[in-house]
Formats: structure tokens, C-alpha cells, sequence
């Protein structure tokens, strides 16, 4: 069962590291609670590591929240540090390469679109058992796993801005800026989540639930950060957040009708209301004018763009076959609270 943790209107960063899960995490954890300039060389096994597995997802995970907010305790200059970007790069390789190698190529973006759009009255996953049968702890567990990027949404996509030209780089400012709240800090999509787990009686601390999810959660995280950071995955970031939205307002939808179900408090349902509405416009903003502009630009970036597509849909459903499966057995699929 998932612990009522007290929240303010202000939550803080989580107070703690969360443990280590093998050699990489725990040589990623052992040299980030020293200083840059006392610690010894970062080197963690990568070649045998399992590329979707809780170690190597766990210790990239925290090499990239170093970009974001910071860890609790950890010496800001680690963000640079040599070493750690050395493991860092390894680590993503060995993941890049193995989502590339469960993920199809060729095709166009337009009909990458077209099939993402496609909505299937009869589906199955999460937001489909929500809104039907799903009971109130498993909708407060969806919500926690969330959290790891709702807590920090707009965010990864926001590296990719100065790494494009023109109107593709104006629409998708003009994308983020809703994402942010259209200025008023109110709206922020990330506080209106924070409100959402505090209204369900949730941790709303960023980073609260880091130690409680395991890979199929991190990985969808590090694939946004991984291709943010990245000036050659930039046709791939687009790719996903043109993906993200329009597979968003759909699947909204069928949360805000599994939160009215379980009769939620009205802070939880106004979250996934506001993305019902705001992403079917964005949609057709990333369609024409971000993803079209860009291809017209740089057209040998329409792979990537593709690939980005295909890549948030394999690592998404690695998180729902988590999910179900465990639902489907009477488990709870959060880690056990250490």
C-alpha cells in the first residue's frame, strides 16, 4: 500500500539518495555524496549490464536529474564532472542500442502520425483498465509512477529549443509555453500535478517516489533526457514530443472518466481535463508546423523524427505490460518502501 506522506503547497526535493540496485547505481551513488575534487575515478561495469534493467536505469536516471533540480546532498559541479560523463555516455549507449534494436525502421512521419492518431475503441493497457475496472489504490499507484515525469513535464523537451530553426523552433517554443503554463506558474502543468498528488493524498515531493519504481518507469524519463541532451537526436525529440501529444488527449480522456469513477477529488481530474483539450490542439500544431517544418529543413532528420515516434511507443509499452501484469496477478507494482 502506498504511504499517505503529508505535503505543503511548496514540496521540496526528496530528503534522501534512494539505494543502490548493483554496481552502477551504487558506484554513481558512492562518488556523488563526495566532492568532485576528492573523488576518485567513476568506473562501473556497463558491458554486462541488462540496458533495461533497474541498475543501469537507476544510476542514469541520476546522472540526468544533475541537469534538472539537483540531488538532495550532491556537490552541483558533479553535473560536468569527466568521469561521471564518461560512464554516463556508456550507459546510454548500451540503452539507445537496445531500444533501437526493438523498434522498426523506415516509413514516413506523416504516416507515423496517422497511426498514432488512430484511436482504438477496444484497447487495452492502463488508462483503458482505469477507466473501467481499475480500483482506487491502482489509479494512486499510476499516479506515482507518473510522477517521475509529471513532476518535471516540459522539461526534457525544452533542451531541444535552441537545436531548431525557424518556424519549427517558434511553434514548438509556442508548444512549451503552454506546457508551462502560458506564463501564470499557477498553471504549470508540473504544479498541476503536484496538486493532483496532493489532492489524492500522495508525496508530491519531487523525486518522492524515486526509490518505489523500477526500470519500465525510469526508462521512458532517460529516453526524453537522453534525446534532449543530445544535438544529434534532435529529429528524435521532436519526434517525441509529437507522439506524446497526439497520443495524449485520448488517453486523458479515459483518465479523467476513471478518476470521476473513483470519485477522485476535482484537482486529480482538472490535470488530465487540461491535457484533453490543450494536446488536441497541440497535435496540430507539432503535425504541420513543428514536425513538417522541420523535415522541409533538414529532411535526412525524418528517420530520427520517426524513430523518436516509435521509441516513447516501445518504452511506454514495457511501463503498461509492468503494470498490467501486475494488476492482473493482485500485485502492487510499485517497489516495496525501504
Amino acid at each position: 500500500m502506498l504511504n499517505d506522506t503529508p505535503t505543503t503547497s511548496t514540496p521540496p526535493t526528496a530528503a534522501a539518495l534512494p539505494t543502490a540496485r548493483g554496481p552502477l547505481s551504487s558506484a554513481v551513488l558512492s562518488a556523488l555524496v563526495q566532492s568532485p575534487s576528492d573523488a576518485g575515478s567513476v568506473v562501473a561495469p556497463v558491458t554486462d549490464a541488462d540496458p533495461y534493467g533497474d541498475d543501469l536505469h537507476l544510476a542514469l536516471y541520476l546522472c540526468y536529474e544533475l541537469h534538472y533540480r539537483g540531488l538532495p546532498g550532491v556537490d552541483d559541479a558533479w553535473e560536468w564532472n569527466p568521469d561521471l560523463l564518461r560512464l554516463r555516455a556508456e550507459m546510454e549507449s548500451a540503452f539507445l542500442a537496445d531500444v533501437r534494436a526493438h523498434v522498426t525502421v523506415g516509413g514516413s512521419a506523416a504516416d507515423e502520425m496517422d497511426l498514432l492518431s488512430t484511436e482504438h475503441v477496444d484497447g487495452s493497457g492502463p488508462s483503458f483498465h482505469l477507466r473501467d475496472t481499475g480500483t482506487a489504490e491502482q489509479m494512486r499507484e499510476y499516479l506515482a509512477h507518473r510522477s517521475l515525469y509529471h513532476l518535471k513535464e516540459a522539461d526534457p523537451h525544452a533542451w531541444t529549443i535552441p537545436r531548431l530553426q525557424g518556424q519549427a523552433k517558434a511553434s514548438y517554443v509556442a508548444v512549451e509555453f503552454d506546457e508551462f503554463g502560458g506564463g501564470r506558474g499557477s498553471r504549470m502543468h508540473q504544479n498541476l500535478f503536484r496538486d493532483l498528488l496532493a489532492a489524492a493524498g500522495l508525496d508530491a515531493t519531487y523525486l518522492g517516489y524515486l526509490d518505489r519504481v523500477g526500470a519500465p518507469t525510469l526508462a521512458p524519463v532517460n529516453l526524453m533526457s537522453m534525446f534532449g541532451l543530445h544535438r544529434s537526436l534532435r529529429g528524435a525529440a521532436v519526434g517525441h514530443l509529437a507522439a506524446t501529444e497526439i497520443t495524449s488527449s485520448p488517453g486523458s480522456q479515459r483518465l479523467v472518466k476513471a478518476l470521476q469513477r473513483l470519485e477522485f477529488p476535482a484537482e486529480c481530474v482538472a490535470f488530465y481535463a487540461e491535457h484533453v483539450e490543450a494536446d488536441a490542439v497541440h497535435e496540430q500544431v507539432m503535425r504541420h508546423d513543428v514536425v513538417g517544418d522541420l523535415i522541409a529543413r533538414e529532411p535526412e532528420l525524418e528517420a530520427d523524427v520517426v524513430f523518436g515516434m516509435r521509441a516513447i511507443d516501445h518504452v511506454e509499452n514495457v511501463l503498461a505490460d509492468h503494470l498490467m501484469d501486475a494488476w492482473s496477478n493482485g500485485r502492487e507494482s510499485l517497489r516495496p518502501a525501504s
